[in-house]
C-alpha cells in the first residue's frame, strides 16, 4: 500500500468528516499559542523579512487549517505597528498529502481574509496561499524559502507501515502482546523519518528560521508503561476487529496485514534525532496534557467520531468501505464501556527548533 495516496482526514463538512471532529487537535493547537508568539516576536525582530513565507505541514481541512496563520499574521502586524514597520508581504504554503480535501480551504480563503481584515481594524500585508501537495518526508519547498515551519499532530504518522511487523498478530499497533521486534521496527521507522524530516527542512529554511512541532507522544521512555500514550485507542480499535474475526466478517489474514502507522514519541527520542541531525539547535520541549473530559462531556462520543475521521479513509482501503462502517459501530459501542478516568488525558509533545547559521 502506498500511503501517501491513500492517507487523508476525512474531507467535507458531513458528520464524520474531520472539520467537525477535531477538537483535541484544536486544543492542542490553543495550549501552544504563548509558544508560537514568543517564537514569531523573536524571529521577526530578529530577521525583519519584507517577505514572510510560512508552511502548514499536514495543515489538513476545516476551522483548524488557518488558526496558525491567522495567529501568525496578527501578532506580525501588531509588531509592525509598535517598530513603525510596513507591513511585511505573508507567503502562506499549505502542504498535506495529495488526498487532503484542498478544495474546501482554497473555498474558505476569501472568507478568511476578509474576517482577518476585520479583526485587525486595519490594513495588513498582501496575503499570497499556495497549496503543496506531498509528503513532508522528502523535499517539497525550494533551496532557503521558509522563515516559519509549523505542524501539529502531523508527525506522529509514519511515512509507511514498518518493516518486520507481520508477527504483530491479532493487534493493529505496538501492544504488552506484541514481539520485540515490533517495536523495534515503529522505533526505527520513527528514527528514519524524522532524520529525514529534519534534514530535508534544513535545506529549505533560512538561517535563523524556526519550527514548531507538536507531537501526539508520550513522557516516559517506556511506550508500553504510558497510560497517556495514544496506543490505548489503537487497542480498542483492534478488538472490534478481533470480534469480526471470530464471527467471520474480517479474515485473519486481514486483519494480521494491517497496522497503524504512528509512532509516540518521548522527549529524548525527539532530542536524540534533533541533536544528532545536526542542523537545528532546541529552543523548547515542552510536555503537556490535553484533558479530553474538558473537551465535551460524551467522551466516548468524542473519541469514536475523532478516530473515524482520522483513519476511516485507510480502513477502508484495506478492508473496504462496508465492514469499515461497521468496525466503527462496534467501536463506539466499546468506547462507551472501555475508557478509563486515567485514560481521558493524552500526552503531546512541543518542540521550538531554530535554523543553525
Amino acid at each position: 500500500m502506498d500511503l501517501a495516496q491513500v492517507l487523508h482526514m476525512n474531507g467535507g463538512v458531513e458528520e464524520a468528516s474531520y472539520a467537525n471532529n477535531s477538537l483535541i487537535q484544536r486544543k492542542a493547537i490553543s495550549l501552544t499559542t504563548s509558544c508560537r508568539v514568543k517564537t514569531i516576536t523573536n524571529l521577526y525582530c530578529t530577521l525583519n523579512p519584507k517577505s514572510l513565507a510560512i508552511a502548514d505541514l499536514g495543515c489538513s481541512v476545516g476551522p483548524n487549517t488557518l488558526l496558525v496563520t491567522s495567529e501568525i499574521i496578527k501578532v506580525v502586524e501588531k509588531l509592525c505597528q509598535e517598530l513603525n514597520h510596513q507591513s511585511p508581504e505573508y507567503k502562506v504554503f499549505l502542504n498535506d498529502l495529495p488526498g487532503n480535501d484542498f478544495n474546501s480551504i482554497f473555498k474558505s480563503l476569501d472568507i478568511f481574509k476578509k474576517k482577518l481584515r476585520d479583526e485587525m481594524e486595519t490594513e495588513i500585508g498582501p496575503c499570497y496561499f499556495s497549496g503543496v501537495p506531498g509528503s513532508f518526508y522528502g523535499r517539497i519547498f525550494p533551496n532557503k524559502s521558509l522563515h516559519f515551519v509549523h505542524s501539529s499532530y502531523s508527525l506522529h504518522w509514519l511515512s509507511k507501515v514498518p518493516r518486520g511487523v507481520d508477527d504483530n498478530k491479532g493487534n493493529i499497533y505496538i501492544t504488552n502482546t506484541s514481539p520485540s521486534n515490533v517495536l523495534e521496527a515503529y522505533y526505527e521507522q520513527f528514527h528514519i523519518d524524522f532524520s529525514l524530516f529534519l534534514k530535508c527542512r534544513a535545506e529549505e529554511i533560512v538561517e535563523g528560521g524556526c519550527m514548531i512541532l507538536t507531537f501526539l507522544g508520550r513522557e516516559s521512555d517506556d511506550l508500553l508503561s504510558d497510560s497517556r500514550s495514544p496506543c490505548y485507542a489503537w487497542e480498542l480499535l483492534a478488538t472490534a476487529l478481533n470480534d469480526m474475526v471470530m464471527q467471520g466478517i474480517i479474515e485473519e489474514e486481514k486483519l494480521n496485514a494491517f497496522n497503524i502507522p504512528n509512532y509516540y514519541p518521548s522527549p529524548s527520542e525527539v532530542k536524540l534525532e534533533v541533536e544528532t541531525e545536526g542542523s537545528f539547535s532546541i529552543n523548547q520541549l515542552e510536555v503537556f496534557g490535553v484533558n479530553m473530559h474538558a473537551l465535551d462531556s460524551d467522551l466516548s462520543e468524542l473519541l469514536a467520531k475523532g478516530i473515524r475521521a482520522v483513519i476511516e479513509p485507510l480502513l477502508i482501503s484495506h478492508f473496504s468501505e462496508g465492514v469499515t462502517k461497521e468496525v466503527f459501530e462496534r467501536h463506539r459501542k466499546i468506547l462507551t464501556y472501555g475508557i478509563s478516568k486515567e485514560r481521558t488525558k493524552i500526552t503531546n509533545l512541543t518542540v521550538t527548533l531554530t535554523r543553525k547559521s
